[in-house]
């Protein structure tokens, strides 16, 4: 009896092992420059983990997606924060950080909301619209980030030259603040911090491309879609601002463990509310919105939360370290 009953003990215990969760000590997070809607946003999700799984999350401030992208690639970081522009960049050997490397080691973890191209001036300036920055000092953020590589993009596409600046958000505000530079073009959640606080110590003004601009845009890059900037967004902003914009997604290096993106996965998408309280960009932290990515293959955590959503992952996004 006594014999029976140990190896019971065995089995349960053997058993209990077998399913135990493979959690990592702690996980590096790739943000962007304080000041940026990645920085906060990826620090309240990291707060969430932390709380919930008891892995130390260290957040990094970085240059944002397309360093991101190749940190994450490179394992120099286990998760980052990218818009799907620089992804499919990156995927495809076009990011400027490491050009030629193809960056197949990165995999989508859960979406994140959309980007939109957000520009701020000082009143008074005479820039109205995104054609009035010709010959002008523009703020692009980090080297790196989506703004830095897509706003030169996009004045070379509209035949548009101004002199490009680089540097953090807070950081150009500030030099915004001072007539250091003419204008802030950023790429961010909203509200993105660096805009609110010029908004709030200075006369602003949200400006933006034209209608004809527009059009123009969405269709050259079909990573764009069109986008509106509610009025009140920001302090002395009254109408509402039409722009354009991209979706972001938290990305991770294929090898960290299927179980602790799963619990990553889980946590964020079923807690939203402990999220937009950190930032109000997280109200797009749907589940709904998994398949605004339609290209990058997710993590293997992800994809076994996703079908026990009863959500069926396209073949081409289940990735090939996926059991199922």
């Amino acid at each position: 009896m006594q014999t029976k009953l140990i190896a019971a003990l065995a089995v349960t215990v053997f058993g209990c092992a077998a399913q135990a969760q493979e959690l990592p000590g702690s996980a590096k997070v790739g943000t962007s420059s304080q000041g940026g809607t990645y920085f906060v946003y990826g620090s309240t999700w990291g707060s969430m983990v932390q709380n919930s799984t008891g892995v130390s999350i260290g957040i990094e401030a970085t240059g944002g997606p397309t360093q991101n992208m190749a940190l994450v690639h490179l394992g120099d970081l286990d998760f980052g924060m990218t818009t799907m522009g620089p992804a499919f960049a990156g995927i495809s050997g076009e990011n400027p950080v490491a050009p030629g490397v193809e960056m197949t080691d990165v995999r989508a973890v859960f979406p994140m909301y959309q980007t939109p191209f957000q520009i701020v001036t000082l009143g008074g300036s005479g820039i109205n619209d995104f054609g009035d920055l010709a010959g002008k000092k523009v703020g692009v953020g980090p080297n790196g980030s989506t703004g830095s590589q897509f706003y030169p993009q996009f004045a070379a596409a509209l035949g548009v030259e101004f002199d490009v600046q680089y540097g953090g958000a807070s950081d150009l505000g500030g030099q915004l603040q001072d007539g250091l530079i003419d204008v802030l073009a950023y790429t961010g959640g909203m509200p993105v911090p660096a805009f609110s606080q010029v908004a709030t110590q200075a006369d602003a003004q949200i400006i933006t491309f034209s209608d004809e601009q527009i059009a123009s845009l969405l269709a050259d890059y079909p990573s764009l879609s069109a986008f509106t900037i509610p009025a009140g967004t920001y302090h002395g902003q009254d109408e509402p601002v039409p722009t354009v914009a991209m979706w972001n997604f938290v990305i991770a290096h294929k090898d960290v463990s299927a179980d602790f993106v799963y619990e990553v996965t889980k946590v964020v998408l079923e807690n939203n509310a402990d999220l937009v309280a950190g930032h109000r960009a997280g109200a797009e932290t749907l589940l709904e919105n998994w398949d605004k990515n339609t290209f990058l293959p997710f993590h293997a955590g992800t994809v076994r939360y996703l079908q026990e959503q009863g959500i069926e992952v396209p073949a081409h996004l289940i990735p090939p370290e996926f059991k199922s």
